[in-house]
């Protein structure tokens, strides 16, 4: 009898250690970890670099909302904008979060926030920038090559068949022609719609007074806290302090970021910002001509 309450002893503790040992590891990762572990803490989730994708970023939400011990989110902007779609979806992933959840969702814009990363910045509940932060570029911008001329030079020409005369419309072998620079003059129109929508629902402001900011001139941090655009400025330490009044754990809140992926030999050498730079320029120079041009909400 001694030796079998001996053996569930041990088994006993055994599971102990495990359950411990998978705790401490999610508390590594930090992400996953049960609201008893820390308390109550922040989740930081970085936007940086230009919007291509909103996969990652939603997905990172995502975990952090589904962990009980984050009570509350920073979005810490540091992206000139990008493609329309995503960038919408990423607001849009955030209003939801809003609504849906009391949690406070707060962004702060770093050195860059504009044009789409203004955008995503709409989906929280107050939003910060530093007074030299480079925001607004409210506008939508459709950019299409035309190497006509340079193609006719060498011989090239290129045959179309087509179920309708607008199917080919903005090909970089030709020019626009006028009917159909006014379907797509249509559809910035109405893309720049959505946008200036977001922003007269999410600020203090009056469509007039949006619309009069709205046209792709950007803004410092400290001009947009003027105007409205942005609450106050602030650092991203005033930004956690703001998310941990609102959430109730006080003006220096635990934190935990989404656990980063191992950096390359690129990146070590000449550092993130300017890898992505490099590999932004080499996508760009491989891109064929026939890629579908795309709506950005974009400061270029």
């Amino acid at each position: 009898m001694k030796r079998r309450t001996g053996i569930l002893g041990i088994v006993l503790l055994l599971v102990l250690f495990a359950s411990g040992a998978f705790v401490a590891l999610r508390l590594i990762m930090g992400v996953g970890a049960p609201a008893f572990a820390l308390g109550g803490r922040v989740a930081i989730l970085p936007l940086t670099g230009v919007i291509g994708s909103e996969r990652q970023f939603v997905q990172r939400l995502r975990r952090f909302r589904d962990d009980g011990s984050v009570e509350g989110f920073v979005i810490e902007i540091r992206s000139p904008g990008g493609a329309a779609g995503p960038s919408q979806a990423i607001y849009q992933a955030l209003r939801k979060l809003r609504d849906e959840d009391d949690r406070p969702v707060v962004a702060w814009i770093g050195d860059i926030g504009a044009s789409g990363g203004y955008y995503a910045a709409l989906g929280a509940d107050s939003i910060l920038a530093l007074p030299s932060s480079i925001t607004g570029s409210i506008g939508v911008i459709m950019t299409l090559p035309n190497a006509g001329e340079l193609l006719r030079r060498w011989g090239v020409e290129f045959e179309v068949v087509e179920s309708g005369p607008n199917k080919d419309m903005g090909s970089f072998y030709r020019s626009l022609e006028p009917e159909e620079r006014e379907i797509l003059q249509t559809l910035i129109d109405d893309t720049y719609q959505q946008f200036v929508d977001a922003v007269v629902n999410a600020r203090p402001l009056d469509r007039d007074s949006v619309l009069a900011l709205a046209d792709g001139r950007v803004l410092s941090g400290a001009r947009a806290a003027r105007s409205g655009l942005v609450d106050r400025t602030g650092t991203l330490e005033d930004a956690l302090a703001v998310a941990g009044r609102m959430a109730g754990l006080g003006d220096e809140p635990r934190t935990v970021r989404p656990t980063e992926r191992s950096s390359s030999i690129v990146e070590r050498l000449v550092g993130s910002r300017v890898a992505g730079w490099l590999e932004q320029v080499g996508s760009a120079a491989i891109q064929p001509p026939s890629a579908t041009p795309s709506l950005r909400y974009e400061w270029r």
